[in-house]
């Protein structure tokens, strides 16, 4: 897999009778790798070991449902309180970053009330806070790490 611009690791991949596997450390379990799937576990590694977000508080691929139709996020942090951190969408990294991310992500967030979001394709990442009265992101240089 393509190097990234994101805390390298030492990932558990195995092969398997369906291709390559990455041992998710949220999940639990071996997943399919794939170019996203790639990205979205460095980005893990980048939220416990950068951020210092605690394990327990984060959780990837849920359905949620917006407008009726369901979605899937990639990853969400939690605040101790329940309430959500961090919205992260994730993208192979050939995919090019456009508004069109930044829209999903968006959609997203007026179900899920995030403090911070980020998007991602591993080589660009964004940063961002709402401002939930104007319907706007604000962007931000980095996220800030994780207080309890």
């Amino acid at each position: 897999m393509k190097p990234l611009r994101l805390p390298a690791g030492n990932f558990r991949v195995k092969s398997t009778e369906k291709g390559r596997a990455i041992f998710d450390p949220i999940r639990k379990k071996f997943v399919h790798l794939t170019p996203e799937e790639w990205v979205r576990q460095h980005v893990v590694l980048f939220l416990l070991s950068r951020k210092r977000i605690p394990q327990n508080l984060i959780n990837i691929e849920k359905q949620l449902i917006i407008a009726g139709t369901t979605k899937r996020y990639d990853i969400i942090s939690y605040n101790t309180d329940g309430s959500i951190h961090l919205v992260v969408e994730c993208k192979a990294p050939e995919i090019k970053i456009d508004q069109s991310v930044f829209d999903q992500i968006a959609r997203y967030n007026l179900a899920l009330k995030a403090e911070y979001l980020m998007v991602t394709n591993g080589m660009d990442h964004y940063f961002c806070t709402m401002n939930y009265d104007k319907q706007t992101y604000n962007f931000i240089p980095d996220l800030p790490e994780y207080v309890l």
